[in-house]
């Protein structure tokens, strides 16, 4: 009993803190969103696969022709391989992406009627996505609140404090213990932000840190 009664007065301080940090974060990246250009879940879920390990300003680059040219899945399923490769060969990794693609689409096509479906064991049953695109999807696309471990979040959550795992999608469910339901989006938004602005990967700007208080991260620059 004693054990369940100190995990229930640590929970709460963990819980606060994440609101604080949304609020401050919040101020000063107000302008908070995901980067890449889309209209369609189709066009978020392709924009996604091109953007596994490249700038999302070279994915949207590439994107507009992209999206024009192929309109549904079935464009893309029916599409030669070649031919997707060279629409996309300034992207790194550009031919196994286009297969990602082509294979994906075609999925969609033999098993949701050519429509990217909203949930997320459908989703994850495609070739190329993995929870993180899926939540990505489901939380961007659909307006669902999932929580999507790129990168930013994955790094900012492990300096924060919020969890010790590398694995992402540990990371994911102990972000959903602690990130309020409504907020989790935008709680992914934000720590995205924060971590091209300022908690960089290898010299944090701590000293003009909003939530610096907030943190225990020990490695802080002076």
């Amino acid at each position: 009993m004693a054990r369940l009664a100190a995990k229930k007065t640590q929970a709460p301080p963990l819980k606060g803190r994440v609101r604080k940090i949304i609020e401050k974060l919040e101020r000063v990246h107000p302008d908070a969103k995901l980067d890449l250009n889309f209209t369609t879940p189709l066009e978020l879920l392709v924009a996604l696969i091109l953007a596994a390990q490249a700038r999302d300003d070279l994915v949207n680059q590439i994107t507009p022709a992209l999206f024009v040219k192929y309109r549904t899945a079935e464009d893309y399923a029916a599409a030669p391989l070649e031919q997707l490769e060279k629409d996309v060969r300034r992207i790194n990794f550009y031919r196994n992406k286009s297969r990602l693609i082509k294979n994906c689409c075609q999925e969609l096509v033999r098993s949701f009627h050519g429509e990217v479906p909203s949930k997320l064991e459908e989703l994850l049953t495609l070739p190329g996505v993995g929870r993180k695109t899926g939540n990505i999807v489901l939380g961007n696309a659909f307006g669902r609140q999932a929580i999507g471990v790129d990168t930013h979040v994955m790094r900012l959550s492990q300096r924060l404090g919020f969890t010790r795992n590398t694995n992402p999608d540990k990371i994911e469910f102990d972000l959903i213990a602690i990130v309020p339901e409504k907020q989790r989006v935008r709680f992914c938004h934000l720590l995205q932000y924060h971590g091209r602005r300022v908690c960089f990967a290898k010299k944090p700007r701590c000293p003009e840190c909003t939530i610096r208080n907030l943190c225990p991260y020990p490695d802080k620059t002076k």
